[in-house]
């Protein structure tokens, strides 16, 4: 019983949080992903895929779509958006950016892009977890669990930030997003 309970309390507020109540949840997939290719994002007010510099969207659009692209696998793509946004040091492009090069395999680079926004917003939970996700995967598990303690002391108890983390910290590797 006691294990089923723990189970459920990692299952369910992960669950709640792909849903879209937590800014730090994985994003929902929307015709960007399935409909677009080539770099292009899908513009709900244009109905069709447009190039991202070009499609004279504003900057929480652009930031969607690259998160979306980023989770799909399309790093190059997510790299592509970041870069039409409008303040290149915002530290959720930042946030991405890291992601970006990290699971391209620039674990170094990443984790630049991931200090510079922690840099620019201590309470950045998505990038100390992601970098936390990086430090397990590198085998520094006390590096990982620094990052943990950093989430659950600005309030990220529950969230997917710390949920990821705190699961890839006892299995030993990332999530695959």
């Amino acid at each position: 019983m006691k294990r089923l309970m723990i189970t459920a309390a990692l299952i369910f507020p992960v669950a709640a949080f792909a849903m879209g109540d937590d800014d730090t949840a994985p994003p929902l997939t929307t015709n960007t992903t399935t409909t677009c290719s080539n770099g292009k994002i899908w513009s709900g007010e244009a109905k069709k895929c447009v190039d991202p510099v070009q499609g004279r969207l504003d900057d929480d659009t652009l930031y969607d779509a690259a998160r979306e692209l980023a989770y799909a696998g399309q790093y190059g793509n997510a790299l592509k958006v970041l870069a039409a946004m409008s303040d290149a040091t915002d530290d959720r492009v930042l946030t991405y950016m890291g992601f970006a090069f990290r699971k391209m395999g620039d674990v170094a680079l990443g984790n630049d892009y991931y200090q510079q926004a922690i840099a620019k917003n201590p309470d950045n939970l998505l990038a100390r977890s992601y970098m936390g996700q990086g430090f397990v995967e590198a085998g520094d598990l006390d590096a990982a669990r620094a990052q943990l303690s950093e989430i659950m002391a600005r309030q990220g108890d529950g969230t997917w930030a710390a949920v990821s983390l705190r699961m890839a910290i006892e299995n030993g590797r990332g999530s695959s997003y």
